[in-house]
C-alpha cells in the first residue's frame, strides 16, 4: 500500500492565465511547471508577488509548492499563482482567511483585455481622421 501525501489544492486565475497550486508539507521549495521559481520567473517583481501570501501568513518555510501554470503571460501567471496559493492556504487552515482577505489575496482581479473593434486599429486606437 502506498502512503498518501497530504496536499492542498488552490486554483487561481488572472487575465488569461490559469494556475493550479499544490501545497505540500516541506521546507519551502517552489517548482513552476517542473522548473525552479527563479528560472521560470526571471522577473523579481513576479517572484515577490507569488510569495506574498506565504510571507503574510508566515508559512513560507513549512510548505513545498508545485505550481502548474498555463495560459497568459508572466504577470498574469504570477497573479494567478498568488490567488491559488492563498486559496490553498485557506484550505489548509481556515483561520488564515481573515488575514488573507484583508490583504486582498483572496480577491480575483476581474480586469481582462478589451477586444479589438472592427474598423479600428485596436481596442481604443483609431485610424487618423481626415476631414477632406
Amino acid at each position: 500500500m502506498t502512503p498518501t501525501t497530504v496536499q492542498y489544492l488552490g486554483t487561481g486565475r488572472r487575465k488569461r492565465a490559469v494556475v493550479r497550486v499544490f501545497l505540500r508539507p516541506g521546507k519551502g521549495e517552489v517548482r513552476v511547471n517542473g522548473r525552479a521559481l527563479e528560472e521560470y520567473f526571471p522577473n523579481e517583481a513576479a517572484r515577490i508577488q507569488l510569495r506574498q501570501p506565504l510571507l503574510a501568513t508566515e508559512t513560507a518555510e513549512r510548505f513545498d509548492l508545485l505550481i502548474l501554470a498555463n495560459g497568459g503571460g508572466c504577470s498574469g501567471q504570477a497573479g494567478a499563482a498568488r490567488l491559488g496559493i492563498a486559496r490553498a492556504l485557506v484550505e489548509f487552515n481556515a483561520e488564515l482567511r481573515p488575514k488573507l482577505k484583508s490583504l486582498g489575496f483572496l480577491t480575483r482581479d476581474p480586469r481582462q483585455r478589451e477586444r479589438k473593434k472592427y474598423g479600428q486599429k485596436g481596442a481604443r486606437k483609431r485610424f487618423q481622421f481626415s476631414k477632406r
